[in-house]
């Protein structure tokens, strides 16, 4: 991407992938992803290559999150390094194949956008993850869904905290997007969130082709959700959960959480209340794959990101 005065010039778009089964009880994008390998007449567009993908075949076959490991957050240099082998976790090897069909991460040959389909069970709505605020092509992108699915809502989560950012399968394109639609329980699909997901992709690639075709976007205003901090269920010395999400706040994603308000209940009826500065957004609250992770939710900050005029070199 070059810049001249405001305006970004942008290489065109040429090669897209979408990525379902990540996690494979995540049903949503398991279900598009195979629908489109059968038949990908529904996202063809002009000037754009676009190749439907199964990230994780074994864990969607088991209806499971993963085999052995995490394939959304086994993208680091160190497993895309690691000599080949049976030896490797399922999930490394994977990582090593999507990143020689997609990637090499961080090259030129990386294919331009992936899109990365996912479910939570939080009370999320839809929700696009960004992984730069750099990203004038992602900011734009982002912003022609919004207007094109208004009044319906569509959230747009920074994730570029240096500490709480981790190494997604999508981060092996040049632009990655990931799509989180929910709630929807692991292992189910609702149609609602089905639809939400597949309308969502169509202005996606809307945007590319018309991108590709020549279009100029001027410059906008995005609102974000930047994460701030990941928040862990109380614990007792054993590392025993002891509390719940207070009612309060459960399937209240991306409302103000301020200083004072109920964020647990202890299992004895006690209320433990957020102790931060200020306010705060919480998302992915009690979500289910997290429990492991140590999280109950995390804290964001609204703020609002000017995105470059664009037009294709």
């Amino acid at each position: 991407m070059s810049s001249c005065g405001n305006s970004a010039r942008v290489t065109e778009a040429r090669r897209v992938a979408i990525f379902g089964g990540t996690h494979g009880n995540e049903m949503s994008g398991v279900t598009l992803v195979n629908l489109w390998v059968k038949n990908a007449a529904e996202i063809q567009r002009k000037r754009v290559e676009t190749k439907p993908f199964i990230t994780n075949p074994k864990a969607v076959e088991k209806c499971s999150r993963y085999v052995d490991t995490d394939l959304n957050r086994a993208f680091t240099p160190e497993n895309l390094s690691a000599p080949g082998g049976d030896d490797l976790p399922y999930e490394v090897q994977q990582a090593q194949e999507i990143n020689r069909i997609f990637g090499p991460k961080g090259s030129p040959e990386a294919y331009d956008v992936v899109f990365d389909l996912h479910n939570t069970t939080s009370n999320m709505g839809c929700t696009l993850i960004l992984e730069s605020s750099k990203d004038h092509f992602n900011l734009q992108m982002m912003n022609y869904i919004k207007k094109a699915i208004a009044p319906a809502s569509c959230l747009v989560l920074l994730n570029e905290h240096p500490l709480l950012k981790y190494s997604t399968s999508r981060s092996v394109a040049k632009h990655p997007v990931g799509l989180e639609v929910g709630p929807q329980p692991q292992g189910v699909l609702r149609s609602n969130i089905f639809e939400a997901m597949r309308v969502i992709l169509k202005h996606a690639l809307d945007f590319i082709e018309l991108f590709n075709e020549g279009m100029e976007f001027p410059p906008c205003s995005v609102e974000v959700f930047r994460v701030l901090e990941r928040i862990d269920y109380p614990r007792d010395a054993n590392g025993n959960i002891i509390a719940m999400v207070h009612p309060n706040l459960q399937d209240c994603d991306w409302e103000p959480l301020n200083p004072g308000d109920p964020m647990f209940l202890t299992f004895d009826g006690k209320t433990i209340r957020y102790q931060g500065s200020g306010t705060v957004y919480p998302t992915f609250i009690n979500e289910a794959a997290y429990y492991e992770k140590q999280q109950a939710f995390v804290t964001t900050r609204r703020e609002a990101l000017v995105a470059s005029a664009i037009g294709k070199v």
